[in-house]
């Protein structure tokens, strides 16, 4: 994983709605390791969040 990576997929999860995983897959990283670097950065993520976009809570 590169360093450019990790930042389009905090990018793409705190700037619009995507998923966790939709993010973390548009910026090819495994999503528990986006999780992992989201609470890090103190942004919150619901636990399972796996549902739509719709579903989840704005940061």
């Amino acid at each position: 994983m590169s360093l450019r990576s990790l930042t389009t997929a905090l990018t793409l999860y705190r700037g619009t709605s995507l998923t966790v995983d939709r993010a973390a897959a548009q910026s090819g990283i495994p999503p528990a390791e986006l999780e992992s670097h989201l609470r890090a950065q103190g942004i919150r993520t619901p636990d399972g969040e796996r549902g739509s976009p719709t579903e989840r809570t704005p940061n």
